[in-house]
């Protein structure tokens, strides 16, 4: 148990979750990233970050397009998805491709392994970053005589909350 405890970066959000400060901690923090890399937070990258983070559950590229036209007149789906291509780049969000959705980065800006945890029935997702899990793909991908860029595991099943 220990393990998971060490691997686990993002849980499921517990009753007493104050997300206001997970959420303002994650923009600071993607702020400093950024200045650190010589790229720009813009304002619209800062806003759909916010927008991916107001909830912890993944959010569609066409929900957050919704809402940005309600804020802005200009909003388009290119400019969404290019926002969203900056944000993973970065490390700030990873892509639930199960739900072609995104999810918030729970270690923004570092390079880890990512494994996501789905929820079937309420679609939140909690994020691990084993890196055991990610050595033994690599290991038997390379077996196979594969040599992996990256990886994203996601693992479907019932949250805590759900299962109760």
């Amino acid at each position: 148990m220990a393990r998971l405890h060490r691997s686990l970066v993002t849980g499921f959000p517990s009753e007493d979750h104050d997300h206001d400060v997970c959420r303002e901690t994650v923009l600071a923090t993607a702020e400093v990233i950024c200045r650190r890399r010589g790229m720009r937070f813009t304002r619209l990258r800062r806003r759909v970050l916010e927008l991916i983070w107001d909830e912890h559950r993944p959010v569609k590229a066409y929900e957050l397009l919704d809402r940005l036209r309600g804020e802005r007149a200009g909003a388009a789906p290119p400019t969404v998805y290019r926002t969203l291509d900056f944000l993973l780049q970065e490390g700030l969000i990873h892509r639930v491709e199960s739900l072609n959705a995104y999810v918030g980065c729970g270690k923004p800006g570092h390079v880890h392994p990512v494994q996501l945890l789905v929820c079937r029935s309420c679609a939140a997702v909690a994020e691990l970053a084993d890196d055991d899990v990610a050595r033994l793909l690599q290991h038997k991908a390379g077996q196979m005589g594969f040599q992996t860029d990256s990886a994203v595991v996601e693992l479907e099943g019932v949250c805590p909350q759900c299962s109760r």
